[in-house]
C-alpha cells in the first residue's frame, strides 16, 4: 500500500526540481540580449578606454652582488640552525644589504633630483616622489642564483632604461663611499690615517727647511742616530694604530690583543732608553726638527704598506659589482594590456548580469506564491515608510 504513494511522492519532488530547473532556463533564455550584448558592449567600451591610458614601458636590469666572506664564528653558528639566532648572528646576506642600500633615501633622492621625477609626478613633496618612484621600481632577489634583479616602469622606453641602471650606479657609489666589510673598515681608517701624516710630514719638512744649520748641529752628526729613532718611534706609532685595529674585532683579554700590547710596550721602551742616551743633542733645534721630519717620513711609508694591504684584501672581498643584464630600451610597452582588459571587463559584466537575471527569477517566483504575498505586502509598506 505504501510503495505506491513513495514513489508518487518521489516523482513529484523530482518533478517540481526539473520545473525550478526549466524555469530558469526559460528566465535566462528570455534574457538573451542582455546576457551576450550588455558584456560585449561594456567589453568594447573598456577597450576603447584603454586607448586613452599612457602606455607604460618596463626595462629590467640583473646584477651579481659582492660575495663577502663570512669570518669562521659566523660560519660554526650558523650552520648548527636554530643556535645561531640566540647568538645573535646576523641572517641576512650581502644581497639583502645591498638590496636595502638602493632603496636607501640617499640613493632615491640623487635618483629623484638627477630624473627630476617631482615634475614627473607632479608632487609637491620629496617624500611623495620617493614614494612613487618605489612604486614604479621593484627590485627582487633571487634565492637560488643570489642574482638581483631591478626592475623600472616608465613612461618612455628611455626613461625606464635609466632608472633600471641608475639604481646600479647609485649602489656602486655607495659601496665605494661605505665601509661595509671588515677590509673597508681597515682600508677607510688607513686612509685618514695617511692623510693626516701627509700633513705631518709636509708641515715638519717646511720646519726643518726654515731651521736650517750651523755649524754646532754638524758637529752633533744626527743622521744615524735621529734615523734610528725616527724607525723606532714610527713602528711603536703604527703598532698602536694596529692595536686599535684589532681591538675593534676583538677583545682585549685575547691573545692577538696582549701580544700586540708586549709589542708596543717594548717599542715603548726602546723610545725612552734612545731619548735618555741623546743628553744634550736634543736641545738642538735642528736635531729635533730632523728628527720629527724623519719620523714623520718613516711613519708614512709604514701606513702606506698598511693602507694598500687593506685595499688587496678589499678587492678579494669581492667588491665588484658585475651586471649580467643591462637595461636595454624596452621594444615593446608592458601597460595596459588592452586585450586582457577587454576580455575582463567583458567576462565581469556578464558574471554580474547572470547573477542580477537569477535574482530577479528567484524574487518574482517568491513574489508569486501565496504563503509570501502577506509578507511582500507588509516589505513595501515598510519600504515606503522609510
Amino acid at each position: 500500500m505504501t510503495g505506491p504513494s513513495t514513489n508518487f511522492a518521489h516523482a513529484g519532488g523530482a518533478g517540481e526540481e526539473d520545473s525550478g530547473l526549466l524555469d530558469i532556463l526559460i528566465s535566462l533564455v528570455s534574457s538573451w540580449r542582455l546576457l551576450s550584448v550588455a558584456p560585449l558592449a561594456a567589453g568594447a567600451l573598456a577597450l576603447g578606454v584603454s586607448y586613452l591610458v599612457a602606455p607604460t614601458y618596463t626595462a629590467k636590469t640583473t646584477f651579481l652582488p659582492p660575495q663577502q666572506q663570512q669570518n669562521a664564528a659566523a660560519s660554526a653558528l650558523a650552520s648548527i640552525g636554530a643556535l645561531s639566532g640566540l647568538a645573535g648572528v646576523n641572517t641576512k646576506t650581502a644581497a639583502d644589504q645591498f638590496v636595502s642600500l638602493m632603496q636607501s633615501v640617499n640613493a632615491e633622492d640623487r635618483i629623484v633630483d638627477r630624473f627630476e621625477l617631482m615634475k614627473l609626478y607632479d608632487v609637491k613633496y620629496r617624500f611623495e616622489a620617493r614614494k612613487r618612484l618605489e612604486d614604479n621600481v621593484r627590485i627582487n632577489l633571487g634565492k637560488k642564483d643570489g642574482l638581483i634583479t631591478v626592475e623600472a616602469d616608465a613612461p618612455t622606453p628611455q626613461l625606464a632604461a635609466d632608472l633600471a641602471n641608475q639604481h646600479v650606479a647609485e649602489l656602486r657609489r655607495l659601496t665605494g663611499e661605505l665601509a661595509l666589510t671588515e677590509a673597508q673598515q681597515r682600508r677607510v681608517f688607513f686612509e685618514g690615517e695617511l692623510k693626516r701624516t701627509q700633513a705631518q710630514l709636509t708641515d715638519a719638512q717646511q720646519k726643518l727647511q726654515n731651521s736650517g744649520f750651523n755649524p754646532g748641529a754638524l758637529k752633533t752628526e744626527p743622521k744615524a742616530e735621529v734615523d734610528n729613532y725616527a724607525k723606532i718611534k714610527a713602528q711603536a706609532t703604527a703598532a698602536e694604530v694596529q692595536l686599535q685595529v684589532m681591538r675593534q674585532k676583538l677583545a682585549d683579554t685575547s691573545p692577538e690583543v696582549q701580544q700586540q700590547l708586549s709589542l708596543v710596550d717594548a717599542l715603548r721602551r726602546q723610545m725612552q732608553q734612545l731619548e735618555s742616551s741623546q743628553g744634550g743633542k736634543s736641545d738642538s733645534d735642528y736635531v729635533a726638527r730632523y728628527r720629527e721630519f724623519k719620523y714623520q717620513e718613516t711613519l708614512l711609508d709604514l701606513l702606506s704598506k698598511q693602507f694598500e694591504l687593506a685595499r688587496m684584501d678589499e678587492s678579494r672581498d669581492g667588491a665588484l659589482i658585475q651586471v649580467v643584464d643591462v637595461a636595454t630600451l624596452p621594444e615593446h610597452k608592458s601597460k595596459p594590456k588592452r586585450a586582457l582588459i577587454a576580455v575582463g571587463t567583458t567576462v565581469g559584466v556578464w558574471v554580474l548580469l547572470l547573477f542580477y537575471v537569477l535574482c530577479r527569477h528567484f524574487w518574482r517566483e517568491a513574489a508569486s506564491q501565496p504563503d509570501n504575498a502577506e509578507k511582500f505586502a507588509n516589505l513595501r509598506r515598510a519600504w515606503r515608510r522609510r
